[in-house]
């Protein structure tokens, strides 16, 4: 099943938590907050919004950081997405 998003909505894939020891090891994040950091999925084509033109400034593949209590949280396939507004998201990660 494939996620198409409408208008300026993102569909983004969060990353994992992993905090890494001196030594090396991974330490897997079951007991840490989610990370704010995704990566994009699908983007929608834009629109307008209250007369003016919204271009997507974001791309599939694109690392990015969102608001904390942003979006909404959907279950396909046994996979976590989570759907949100181009302006919920922060930044981009270069």
């Amino acid at each position: 099943m494939k996620l198409v998003p409408l208008g300026d909505r993102v569909v983004l894939k969060q990353l994992e938590a992993e905090e890494t020891t001196k030594s090396g090891i991974v330490l897997p994040g079951q007991n840490k907050e989610k990370p704010q950091q995704a990566e994009v999925i699908a983007v929608g084509p834009g629109g307008m919004m209250d007369g003016k033109e919204i271009k997507m400034q974001v791309k599939v593949g694109d690392q990015v950081i969102f608001s904390k209590y942003s979006g909404n949280e959907v279950k396909i396939d046994d996979e976590e997405y989570i759907i949100v507004k181009q302006n919920d998201i922060l930044a981009v990660i270069e």
